[in-house]
């Protein structure tokens, strides 16, 4: 198992350390620095480049939705020989700073008093590539932000036929073997159609899918839900 690096921000040291704790005992996981504020966070991440950044929305100075913006910028991104994955901490469920975090490209929001258990696997699954939230879940921080859907994204008509059933079906948050199901194809096949979706697209993972179809107004609030992307 790849050890999993992580990087924890909070304003507050006693809950960093904390939660250090908790992520160090867990196997393939260690703690690789700590910050108090978004400015430090960012600098962080850019020495460090940890797999998995663990960050507290509300923090002087800097906030984290701030931080999670120039973290995830189209420059950093393509300067990074490997991703880096933004878990976003909050005392507030459905909080809309979580919500534009996950805009700018976190990959999903964990409330702070999760458990122990939970923490770990949800960094494992954006380690992975997936989202911390069920579709459905982040269906509602999103619709209260994409009012007026905006048109549609450059290169969503290049995608083919295909291509953009699987696109509707990431974003209603069906794994690969659903999709697979679904379009009468092998799991192998299904994944070369997400990677030639993101790439045409210009996203870095599945949970983009799911913001941007919400952004454009590309899937139906009604027939949203099921499970996580990647379950």
């Amino acid at each position: 198992m790849t050890e999993i690096s992580v990087l924890l921000v909070d304003d507050q040291e006693l809950f960093r350390e904390g939660v250090r704790v908790i992520v160090d005992a867990q196997e393939g996981m260690r703690v690789v620095g700590s910050a108090g504020d978004g400015v430090e966070a960012v600098r962080l991440v850019d020495e460090l480049s940890p797999d998995v950044v663990l960050m507290d929305v509300r923090m002087p100075e800097m906030d984290g939705v701030e931080a999670t913006r120039q973290i995830c910028s189209p420059a950093r991104v393509a300067a990074r020989s490997s991703p880096v994955r933004v878990i976003v901490l909050t005392t507030f469920d459905l909080d809309d700073r979580a919500a534009t975090a996950i805009r700018h490209g976190a990959s999903g929001f964990l409330l702070k008093d999760t458990t122990p258990t939970m923490l770990r696997d949800a960094i494992r699954t954006v380690h992975a590539g997936n989202a911390v939230l069920a579709p459905r879940d982040l269906s509602a921080l999103l619709d209260r932000q994409f009012r007026a859907p905006a048109p549609p994204p450059p290169g969503f008509d290049t995608l083919t036929e295909r291509e953009r059933e699987v696109f509707d079906a990431v974003a209603r948050g069906m794994s690969n073997t659903e999709i697979a199901r679904l379009v009468f194809a092998s799991e192998s096949t299904v994944k070369t159609h997400v990677g030639a979706v993101l790439r045409k697209l210009a996203l870095r993972d599945r949970v983009q899918v799911v913001v941007l179809a919400h952004e454009h107004g590309l899937l139906d609030p009604g027939e949203a839900g099921g499970r996580g992307p990647g379950d």
